[in-house]
């Protein structure tokens, strides 16, 4: 039992002590007080370029393809970012982002819709009844739409609601608003729909993006010592930082760290 407690506190002494080393990755500064963490970008200095979000005066935005949302919360750990969805347009029922058809992300990129997002439809034409989703009269946007004291009340003479979860591979990448389809939405992350309207949580749509790989690299120069300058095992055709032996490419952190086997032995 003290030899392995003593392999423990060796390894935990080493994950630390290799967190302190110099890194071909650097960590965006924090925006208005809102970390960013690795690897999302705020600038082409710090970050993953593939995992780019903007800091506009303080506050962290996330550009889709066609239109720019905030972001309410990022948690590095889970690889997940929430934004807040589109606002209606005063005494309508009808989004603002009905201008861009809603959300849509760039397939290209490492972010998709995650699965824990229900989406609220509403102002639908009866193309919609022909749809997976549920537009029933039992459908939860009914409930949002006479508990909600915001905007959405002007949905209550709209034509028809729609509820749905994301995560299908149809709408990973989409949310969509328009004139022949729905012309509002919402959206609220890990809804529990026993609750109250008015003990839902604010509006917000949940995306994640994919770990990303070891930083490409021009020269040795451009890794740090626990890493080379090789050929991309993936065959891209790109030259990343691949981690030496006895090390192992952490995507969280953004570092070649020791791993575990290693430091056991």
């Amino acid at each position: 039992m003290a030899s392995i407690s003593k392999r423990l506190l060796l390894f935990v002494a080493a994950l630390l002590a290799t967190a302190k080393m110099a890194t071909s990755v650097t960590r965006c500064p924090d925006c208005g007080g809102a970390a960013v963490p690795y690897p999302l970008s705020t600038s082409p200095t710090c970050g993953d370029q593939l995992y780019k979000i903007r800091c506009d005066a303080g506050s962290l935005k996330f550009d889709t393809l066609n239109n720019t949302y905030p972001i309410l919360s990022i948690n590095p750990l889970t690889q997940r970012l929430v934004i807040r969805p589109s606002n209606f347009i005063p005494n309508t029922c009808v989004t603002v982002d009905i201008a861009h058809g809603g959300i849509k992300l760039n397939s290209n990129l490492p972010f998709n819709v995650t699965s824990g997002n229900t989406i609220l439809y509403f102002n639908c034409t009866d193309l919609l009844l022909r749809s997976p989703l549920n537009c029933s009269s039992t459908s939860l946007c009914h409930s949002y739409i006479k508990g909600s004291r915001g905007e959405a009340t002007k949905c209550e003479m709209a034509q028809l609601c729609c509820t749905f979860r994301t995560g299908g591979s149809s709408n990973s990448y989409m949310i969509r608003v328009r004139e022949s389809g729905c012309r509002a939405y919402t959206s609220f992350v890990n809804l529990d729909p026993s609750l109250g309207v008015g003990q839902w949580p604010e509006p917000g749509l949940e995306l994640q993006w994919l770990l990303p790989r070891e930083p490409v690299c021009n020269t040795e120069a451009d890794c740090d010592g626990n890493a080379v300058c090789g050929v991309d095992p993936n065959g891209t055709g790109l030259r990343r930082c691949v981690c030496n032996s006895g090390f192992v490419w952490d995507p969280v952190a953004g570092i070649c760290s020791q791993s575990e086997r290693f430091l056991l032995d």
